[in-house]
């Protein structure tokens, strides 16, 4: 079973008819969020369970839950194959580990109109509370496929007709003057450690972000929404 903490998440997840067998809320818990949570779950017939916090605690496994969790079917992954169909961007995690990096990457993905996560079926995160609590509903619409090779993906995607973008501190062109070619992958590394070498031999174009001060990087999490949006502005305009 799959366990949802947090109010965004759990909000989405009512809204999306994602399917949830019940949902726990602290005594004492309110405001008119809760309230919101509590209407959906008697408009959709889900039982609601009154815990003591410490119950919330354990469910949340160290994850900060606003006094809400929900219990429901695991994530749905897809197939890449599934997400090729007229995707104008897709996002690819080469072995992010922190869960709450994954969920940001996952909300910036969805704000910006891409159209699927790729993320490694090991050595990487999953799709954890904690990930899915970082992505504030976005995964509720998001659709990620796991990939047992981000190489193998990657080919896959270069035959389907992507341009395959990585995002890396070493990149020649910088995001904000390179053409982004449709359809589009922008694949990022993992923290402190950037693209993989043979995923980097993979890329069309590597990219950087320039920045001033001193710092040589930025959290992954924050490049990959800067970059995004940048393809999204592009793609408006």
């Amino acid at each position: 079973m799959r366990t949802l903490i947090g109010i965004h998440a759990v909000a989405e997840a009512l809204k999306s008819g994602r399917p949830l067998d019940r949902v726990h809320v602290a005594k004492g818990a309110g405001g008119h969020r809760i309230q919101e949570i509590l209407t959906a779950c008697r408009a959709r017939k889900i039982p609601v369970r009154w815990e003591d916090r410490a119950a919330l605690d354990r469910m949340a496994a160290g994850g900060v839950h606003q006094g809400v969790a929900a219990v429901g079917a695991e994530a749905e992954t897809r197939n890449l194959d599934d997400l090729l169909s007229g995707a104008p961007m897709l996002v690819v995690l080469d072995g992010i580990e922190d869960p709450h990096n994954l969920g940001a990457v996952a909300r910036s993905a969805h704000a910006a109109g891409a159209g699927g996560l790729v993320i490694p079926e090991r050595r990487a995160a999953g799709l954890t509370p904690s990930a899915v609590k970082a992505a504030a509903g976005a995964l509720e619409y998001l659709p990620v496929a796991r990939a047992g090779n981000i190489n193998r993906a990657l080919e896959q995607l270069k035959q389907a007709g992507y341009w395959i973008y990585g995002l890396d501190e070493r990149g020649e062109q910088s995001y904000d003057t390179v053409e982004y070619a449709p359809p589009t992958a922008l694949v990022v590394g993992a923290e402190g450690k950037g693209l993989h070498e043979q995923v980097r031999k993979h890329c069309d174009f590597l990219v950087r972000i320039p920045l001033a001060g001193n710092l040589s990087s930025l959290n992954v999490s924050v490049a990959t929404g800067i970059a995004l949006f940048e393809w999204k502005r592009r793609r408006k305009s």
